[in-house]
């Protein structure tokens, strides 16, 4: 699966990858993201080799 899209959200600091996945997957359904894309991103983020990896998933996903 390609995904170009971007999510709206705002990491707070100092959270780990497992918090931060449960507050951009809720920002994800908000702009109608599909349940395939989301668990695509959610797979990438658990199976990061480490909190700095995940993080740095969803930071690709992310508008800046």
């Amino acid at each position: 699966m390609n995904i170009r899209k971007k999510v709206r959200w705002t990491l707070p600091p100092g959270t780990n990858r497992y918090a931060a996945l449960d507050l951009w997957v809720a920002a994800a359904e908000d702009e109608g993201w599909s349940e395939a894309e989301i668990q695509y991103v959610l797979d990438e983020v658990v199976e990061a080799e480490d909190n700095a990896k995940g993080l740095e998933v969803l930071d690709w996903y992310t508008y800046k």
